[in-house]
């Protein structure tokens, strides 16, 4: 019979960090070191949803009709991941922010949307100074959820780099 697990919130099977070799452990803080894991949230950084202002100065939109949304991207180093290519997390920022911009074509103020799940696939890293078509579009509109398709293809080629989408659920804004 095996060893009772002692600590309910670890996995049996799960390499405790006293089993990783030195070599390892080594390997992987350099990594983290390398992305910048360890460095410190610049002052100017360091204001309430800076993110906006990063995001805002990327995106510039080109069309908006009932349902849709055109947008026009342009990789800057701020968005840049350690590989060259746009980060993951700016991808998301993006898709999110024009799927709210979409549904918000379609779903009046008198509702509250609440994001309630958003996945990408990262088909194609976009590089460096690269431009983005951004484009969104409400595949379906209730009564209770919103779901949003934002697709981003490299301008030039037409290639397709990423594809999201995004489920929303509605609320009534509350008259408190």
């Amino acid at each position: 019979m095996g060893a009772i697990n002692e600590d309910p919130t670890r996995s049996l099977d799960a390499p405790s960090f006293d089993t990783i070799s030195p070599e390892h452990r080594e390997t992987t803080l350099k990594f983290f070191k390398s992305v910048g894991a360890d460095a410190t949230i610049k002052p100017e950084h360091d204001v309430k949803d800076s993110l906006s202002n990063l995001i805002g100065g990327v995106l510039k939109v080109v069309s908006i009709e009932r349902g849709k949304l055109s947008c026009l991207l342009t990789v800057k180093s701020a968005i840049l991941n350690g590989y060259g290519g746009m980060h993951g997390g700016a991808v998301g920022s993006v898709a999110e922010r024009v799927a709210i911009a979409c549904a918000r074509t379609i779903v009046g103020k008198e509702k509250d949307l609440f994001l309630g799940e958003l996945s990408i696939s990262y088909l194609y890293a976009a590089p460096h100074n690269a431009e983005v078509v951004v484009d969104g579009s409400v595949a379906r509109s209730g009564r209770n959820l919103t779901v949003v398709a934002v697709n981003f293809r490299l301008k030039e080629s037409g290639r397709l780099a990423y594809m999201t989408r995004a489920t929303f659920y509605h609320a009534p804004v509350s008259s408190l």
